[in-house]
């Protein structure tokens, strides 16, 4: 038969099959291949004994959280405790723009900020859905599964952001586990263990680890620059323009002109050099 992994635990696949829930175990021989099942994965299996039998052809991979197939990716990003982090945003935006998948921004604790504070985050917003990335608050809920409608979706962001919670408001049956934030340390306390999928709606959502680290993949550092939407990489007098001290960078002129946000400009600039 044929499945997709929603759930793992240490070497346990739970598989869903023409709405059947099967606890698999991977057959020996994927460690010698060197090939591990992922949350995500579209599988053959024995119904019966219950063995993964073989992983079909992915669409993509994600190394962080460790997930395959995903169509979308809402990037869970808090504006206050803990405060908003563009660079940090940046990289997941990358991360997944790179691996072809969709990123959708979803700001949370806007109510937190002070009027003087709303109106700079707006200039973010509109920066970004300018350059063709969608953003919601996290309580446009209606408009967020308008979004990711039919849609494998994995939910990425900090420790402490609220993914947990923005899945309880798009489906409160979940009733998934949240923590305070912690004071001394200004961010969240890990509540979710393990990757695992949600069916909500039309759509299957994936709840992660939080993390307070992330980084790219080293291999993709030259293709950083093929993730930023408003790059005119054709522009600049050198072809192969790094945009970071080359004469006649298109991208550098347009920063100093206001016409790319220099935060994002800096997260780029963060992330090659690294």
């Amino acid at each position: 038969m044929e499945g997709r992994i929603i759930k793992q635990i240490s070497n346990l696949y739970t598989v869903e099959s023409a709405g059947t829930i099967y606890e698999c175990r991977a057959r020996g021989n994927f460690r010698n291949r060197g090939l591990t099942p992922l949350v995500g994965d579209y599988v053959t299996f024995d119904e019966n004994d219950c063995y993964i039998l073989d992983i079909l052809k992915r669409k993509n991979e994600l190394k962080r959280p460790v997930i395959a197939n995903v169509d979308g990716a809402l990037i869970v990003t808090s504006l206050k405790r803990p405060d908003f982090a563009p660079f940090l945003l940046d990289k997941m935006l990358t991360n997944v723009i790179l691996n072809d998948i969709e990123p959708i921004i979803i700001m949370t604790k806007y109510d937190l900020l002070t009027d003087d504070e709303k109106k700079k985050i707006q200039t973010i917003i509109d920066y970004y859905k300018n350059i063709g990335i969608k953003v919601f608050l996290n309580t446009e809920i209606s408009s967020i599964m308008d979004a990711i409608k039919d849609k494998m979706v994995v939910i990425l962001g900090q420790t402490g952001v609220g993914k947990s919670t923005l899945l309880n408001k798009m489906d409160e049956n979940l009733n998934l586990k949240t923590n305070d934030i912690s004071e001394a340390l200004g961010r969240g306390k890990h509540t979710t263990r393990h990757v695992e999928l949600f069916k909500i709606g039309d759509a299957y959502l994936a709840d992660t680890p939080g993390f307070s680290a992330f980084d790219i993949d080293p291999e993709e550092r030259d293709n950083i620059r093929f993730a930023f939407p408003e790059f005119d990489n054709d522009a600049c007098y050198f072809k192969d323009c790094k945009h970071l001290k080359e004469k006649g960078c298109h991208i550098i002129e347009e920063v100093e002109k206001g016409h790319i946000l220099k935060s994002r400009y800096e997260s780029y600039r963060k992330m090659v050099e690294r």
